[in-house]
């Protein structure tokens, strides 16, 4: 006797319930521009990294695989020996790195036709440098939270050999003073070329630069090894010994919005720490390597939000707040501290409530809209602004208003 076969219905599985969720990158977008939001979070288009962008994330990965090397390893010579693996560890991992330079996309093409399979990203690559005869340092030596780190002290270098002194020249006649100028006449929009590092310049389409300047694969490392240098200007590693690196960080704030669904009512927080540095006695600092730029005292309340944010989640977990927040600039060697008291973490959970309510109310009403800044310069998404004569994409259909996807260490200058 035959008998047929009956398939199981089938069960839908379950979808994830929606919640809503911030991390500071996306919250700084939409303080930046609300259309930048949207095409980040809602849109999810997406963006080809810079080399400014790659390097900060390669230098990123080094200082990370630097704390797994015994503490009196941790030297210069050996940070720069681990640029090379991390470099190729980072493009054998993420396809969006692998064509920024030629040489790396031939690298990746011959390796994947010659296992047929992707690359792994088990490798640490870990470059076997000699080890120097330093003495490793005590943990109970590590320097106190609210002082910079000691650095290392430099080799003495023999004294200059005496030049003769420059022969004086005529001083160089007056000129006439220039003819002003008309004011010139404001525009609507800024301009569409991304200024420089330095805030000036224009790229030439199809130029990758670095730093305002054309770069190759060789350049583009030898950059890195530079921001190294400046990381061991400002701090001794040898004297660390960090609590957590790349570490995710998250909590939940309530909305108060008198929502019936629970989970609507509460907004999750979240975001990664490069660093998180605990003494004996339990107090933190937050350390956050910058590879760009130090900004100027104007824009360093811009710069101090991310680490704001990650002091409002770690109060809110740990029901301690940071002592210090940090931020190493590695171009520059500077070091930026700053000391936040509870009752301003308080006032920024207000400010991070009464952003999360725009962003709902600009999803609603699918009204995201441009924010013209001289930031513009590095948009990856001009073609498709209003203000420089794009249009958006049609706005995605969603039942339930937009949350960002689950973070990971992004790619960027800033990490």
């Amino acid at each position: 006797m035959t008998v047929e076969a009956t398939a199981a219905p089938e069960v839908a599985e379950p979808e994830q319930a929606w919640r809503p969720s911030l991390s500071p990158s996306r919250a700084a977008d939409f303080k930046t521009c609300p259309l930048l939001y949207r095409f980040r979070t809602v849109d999810r288009l997406p963006e080809r990294p810079t080399p400014d962008q790659a390097r900060g994330t390669l230098v990123h990965a080094v200082l990370e695989r630097l704390f797994d090397i015994p503490a009196p390893e941790r030297t210069p010579e050996r940070a720069r020996a681990l640029i090379e693996p991390e470099w190729a560890r980072l493009v054998a991992e993420r396809a969006e790195l692998a064509g920024l330079f030629s040489a790396d996309a031939a690298t990746t093409s011959d390796t994947a036709t010659t296992t047929d399979a992707a690359p792994t990203a088990d490798a640490l690559g870990t470059a076997d440098a000699p080890a120097p005869a330093d003495t490793q340092t005590p943990a109970d030596t590590q320097a106190p939270l609210g002082a910079p780190t000691p650095v290392a002290a430099p080799t003495p270098v023999a004294a200059p050999t005496p030049v003769a002194a420059p022969t004086p020249v005529a001083a160089p006649t007056p000129v006439a003073a220039p003819t002003p100028v008309a004011a010139p006449t404001p525009v609507a929009a800024p301009a569409a070329e991304a200024p420089s590092a330095a805030g000036e310049g224009t790229p030439d389409p199809g130029v990758e630069l670095l730093d305002g300047n054309p770069v190759d694969r060789d350049a583009f490392l030898a950059s890195a090894r530079e921001l190294l240098s400046g990381y061991f200007a400002v701090e001794d590693p040898r004297r660390l010994s960090p609590a957590e690196r790349e570490y995710l960080v998250t909590t939940e704030i309530d909305l108060g919005d008198g929502s019936a669904d629970p989970a609507a009512a509460r907004l999750l927080l979240r975001g990664y720490i490069d660093r998180l540095d605990a003494s004996a006695d339990g107090e933190l600092r937050v350390v956050d390597y910058k590879t760009g730029g130090a900004p100027r005292e104007a824009f360093e309340a811009r710069a101090l939000f991310q680490l704001k944010f990650y002091a409002l989640v770690l109060w809110r977990a740990r029901g301690v707040a940071p002592r210090v927040l940090r931020l190493l600039y590695l171009k520059d060697t500077e070091i930026c501290d700053y000391h936040p008291e509870v009752d301003e973490l308080i006032r920024f959970e207000r400010t991070l409530v009464a952003l999360w309510s725009a962003i709902e109310k600009a999803t609603a009403q699918r009204d995201f809209r441009p924010k013209p800044s001289r930031l513009c310069g590095w948009c990856s998404h001009q073609a498709r602004c209003p203000a420089y004569g794009g249009t958006p994409p049609p706005f995605p259909e969603r039942a339930a208003p937009v949350a960002e996807p689950e973070p990971q260490p992004a790619i960027g200058v800033d990490g």
